[in-house]
């Protein structure tokens, strides 16, 4: 197994996580709003000095790659490659939509044939989101998806689909109705639940460029024009 420090700053959640051999050793989240910037170093500090204090090394640095908010993205990404620069360890990349699907598969038992829909508020109408089975495989790549009443017609069509993430909530009153929608409520993106995806991905030396690499946004970023106070 690794020791690994996981990195989330992709949503309004600020959160890292020290994991090893498969347990959380240590961890710190921060739900009250986009403190990412103030937050972040501090986390980090704590998390090697528990590294310290349990006498082991890292072997990683992970940080969810997104989708989520452009400037979360960003910070997280920014400090993860520098701390992976100056201890000369590899970086790993983790889906955002797949963090909180793996949350969601280890709350409860669930049948087989359940798909999972992971959904991050994106504004107005509109969710990044996409479709996985239980083996986290995409029924529906990752996108940016304005919301209608036949969003996942097709998937809920063929069976339960469970659907949460902060963008279920505005997803809720257009497709509750059908009987195979499902939702599960207060599901965030945090570092404590990237463990299983960071801690595959180094055992099969799936890492990420240290100078290259860059969130995956889905979509360009708009920049909105402040309005005039006079």
């Amino acid at each position: 197994m690794a020791t690994i420090l996981n990195i989330d700053t992709s949503t309004s959640v600020c959160s890292v996580a020290l994991t090893m051999d498969g347990n959380v050793i240590d961890r710190r989240e921060d739900y009250n709003g986009r403190n990412h910037a103030s937050l972040l170093s501090g986390y980090i500090e704590d998390m090697l000095a528990a590294a310290k204090k349990h006498e082991v090394a890292l072997d990683a640095i992970a940080v969810s790659m997104g989708p989520g908010s452009y400037t979360g993205l960003r910070i997280g990404l920014s400090e993860a490659k520098g701390l992976a620069y100056a201890m000369n360890l590899p970086l790993i990349g983790v889906d955002t939509l797949q963090t909180m699907t793996v949350a969601v598969m280890f709350s409860d038992f669930f049948d087989e044939n359940v798909l999972f829909a992971p959904m991050i508020d994106a504004r107005r109408m509109e969710v990044y989101t996409a479709v996985h089975d239980f083996a986290l495989e995409n029924v529906l790549s990752p996108r940016p998806l304005i919301l209608d009443e036949d969003s996942y017609r097709e998937q809920l069509d063929c069976g339960p689909v469970i659907f949460f993430g902060d963008g279920s909530d505005k997803a809720r009153p257009l497709l509750e109705k059908h009987p195979n929608a499902n939702f599960i409520t207060e599901i965030h993106p945090v570092a404590a639940n990237m463990m299983a995806l960071s801690e595959r991905a180094y055992h099969i030396s799936e890492f990420i460029d240290l100078a290259y690499s860059v969130p995956n946004y889905l979509k360009d970023f708009q920049a909105i024009k402040p309005k005039k106070l006079f």
